[in-house]
């Protein structure tokens, strides 16, 4: 089916971050067709819909444990492993598959609401997980924790990826809104040998591995002890030959950064989870400069804790200059590039994170009527855009679509009902208490 989207502004997320005035998107089976000024458009039979404000990608989270919706507030002072340790793998071990499917219904509720129409998500149960995406109508890159720990096979955990992926392929549902991964948690939580089976199971199936990197200065000084650096491991283990995404990456060094860029590998920069664990701060600057592939991601809402990720764009930004002592070290329209297109980049995806013909049709309306919008539309591009990341964020986020599919509707779910889905997150919550 043909539709078409008119908007008086309209962001592509190009590698400029074009401003396009009066512009229209063209969407038939779910993908982009056309997008650019109402003028220039083709002449199209097709069913209009007329937006106010303006019209953008669905923001792509990079790392995020969401159905942690469920521990949300607990241990929040703590610092990264003691948190870890003493407050939520304690509570884990109680989860139930329903109670992750109940959180994780919430969680994508919660990031459909904030324009997040991508998650990057590692966590159990990830058969659950699935299904709650495809209810929402949104769209997920998953895969179960492949982790060493009393009560946990390593190798079983493997070869369920393996099996999940022959029998269903990388991508499937409506939309192809699922894709499956290799989520290895850590050099500090695998052997050598569980990383290089990974990564030959990965490399086999054109599948991406998801894998926390120097997130904690303390967490893999045994690796980087024996290896020279978790990056340098992950290198000997055959781990970066493949699609990989690093997640947090603070600790690197410039050599480690070096690698990564020639490797090809993603990071996903998640700067309030950093923050608020006192992980660190991430060499964004460096990283971009190297043109090493960056999204942004929440992390889990336990340690975050939401899942705005337009809240992560900010800081993004803000904790790029204080580093660096330079106003100019990440401007408001890159950090969106960073959110959108970065985030598609980071997970090796071509089809998400920009309005470009071919791409699918994940898209956000943000409504232009509140206080941030109050020099209105009409002011120079620069200003409309800074009003958009730096006053509007979330606040203002209206209708979002998922390969064309209307999901969100004037700031309510289209597909799942809100009320349901506190009632089944709170009975689940209650246990893990």
């Amino acid at each position: 089916m043909m539709q078409r989207f008119h908007a008086p502004i309209v962001l592509p997320c190009d590698p400029a971050c074009s401003v396009i005035r009066n512009g229209v998107v063209d969407v038939d089976d779910g993908r982009i067709t056309y997008c650019g000024p109402v003028t220039e458009a083709p002449v199209l039979r097709a069913a209009v819909t007329h937006l106010s404000g303006i019209l953008l990608p669905g923001l792509v989270n990079a790392h995020a444990h969401s159905p942690m919706t469920l521990l949300r507030g607990m241990g929040g002072d703590l610092p990264l492993l003691r948190w870890l340790n003493e407050i939520i793998w304690p509570a884990e071990a109680k989860l139930r598959a329903e109670d992750v499917r109940a959180g994780m219904v919430l969680g994508s509720l919660e990031m459909l609401s904030h324009g997040v129409t991508t998650s990057a998500e590692m966590y159990f149960h990830p058969d659950e997980m699935a299904e709650a995406v495809l209810s929402t109508g949104a769209r997920v890159v998953l895969g179960g924790p492949i982790i060493d720990l009393p009560g946990f096979d390593w190798r079983a955990m493997i070869a369920s990826t393996e099996r999940w992926i022959d029998a269903d392929g990388l991508r499937f549902g409506p939309g192809e809104r699922i894709e499956l991964s290799f989520a290895a948690h850590s050099a500090y939580m695998l052997p050598p040998e569980a990383l290089r089976r990974t990564a030959e199971a990965a490399a086999a199936r054109g599948a991406l591995v998801q894998i926390h990197v120097a997130e904690a200065a303390n967490e893999d000084e045994k690796q980087r002890a024996e290896f020279g650096s978790v990056p340098k491991l992950l290198d000997e283990v055959g781990l970066l030959d493949g699609r990989v995404l690093a997640a947090h990456a603070i600790h690197l060094s410039d050599e480690d950064i070096a690698l990564f860029a020639a490797r090809g590998v993603g990071v996903a920069h998640c700067p309030g989870s950093n923050g608020k664990l006192a992980s660190g701060i991430a060499r964004l600057a460096d990283l971009r400069a190297a043109s090493v592939p960056v999204g942004l991601g929440t992390d889990g809402p336990a340690s975050n804790d939401d899942l705005d990720l337009w809240q992560e764009i900010q800081l993004a930004a803000l904790l790029a200059r204080l580093s660096t002592k330079d106003s100019t070290a990440l401007g408001g329209a890159d950090a969106l590039l960073l959110a959108t297109r970065g985030g598609a980049e980071a997970l090796g995806r071509e089809d998400i994170g920009a309005l470009e013909p071919g791409r699918w049709a994940d898209m956000v309306h943000i409504e232009a009527d509140g206080f941030a919008f109050a020099a209105g539309l009409a002011a120079p591009d620069d200003q409309l855009l800074a009003n958009l990341v730096w006053a509007a964020g979330s606040r203002r986020v209206r209708d979002v679509w998922v390969a064309g599919d209307h999901v969100l509707s004037d700031g309510e779910p289209v597909r799942v009902d809100r009320e349901k889905a506190f009632a089944a997150a709170r009975e689940s919550a209650a246990r893990l208490r």
